[in-house]
């Protein structure tokens, strides 16, 4: 398993090609979901990515305070279907939020989370906060957890 952190601006067309097509395999193909996802915040944040070999297996962007909430987030976190149930998504959340602190950030991270994970992003150390709302027609609620 190979990981890199990379900013928009590092990236090359074919690392932005393979993360956004795993973006698109999960939450357009696998979770049947239409949204835009080139949203106008790829371009302020790090791009967190494992590859297995060639095939892109998980992957996180992680947003400074003030991007999208007031506070550090990190969002589109996916592992490919083919890799899950094992111990690569938390690892992907530690190396996404030591990456987050490594820019200098120290407050709460604040997450939209998907309803049905929220036990899971409880293991991470993120706490739930209000009700479910839907976001692209899937519920999801905000999480956070403290810096």
């Amino acid at each position: 398993m190979q990981w890199k952190l990379k900013s928009f601006e590092e990236l090359t067309p074919q690392e932005l090609y393979g993360i956004l097509r795993l973006r698109s395999e999960v939450f357009v193909v696998e979770q049947d979901c239409v949204y835009l996802d080139a949203d106008g915040y790829d371009d302020k944040c790090l791009h967190l990515w494992a590859q297995d070999g060639e095939e892109y297996v998980a992957c996180t962007r992680i947003l400074p305070a003030g991007v999208y909430y007031e506070e550090a987030s990190i969002g589109r976190v996916i592992v490919a279907k083919s890799h899950r149930g094992g111990v690569l998504g938390k690892e992907l959340m530690r190396r996404s939020e030591e990456a987050l602190y490594a820019t200098g950030e120290r407050g709460p991270i604040k997450i939209m989370a998907q309803s049905y994970l929220l036990q899971w992003y409880s293991s991470q150390g993120y706490e739930a906060q209000g009700e479910d709302f839907l976001e692209d027609g899937i519920p999801h609620r905000i999480m956070v957890k403290k810096g």
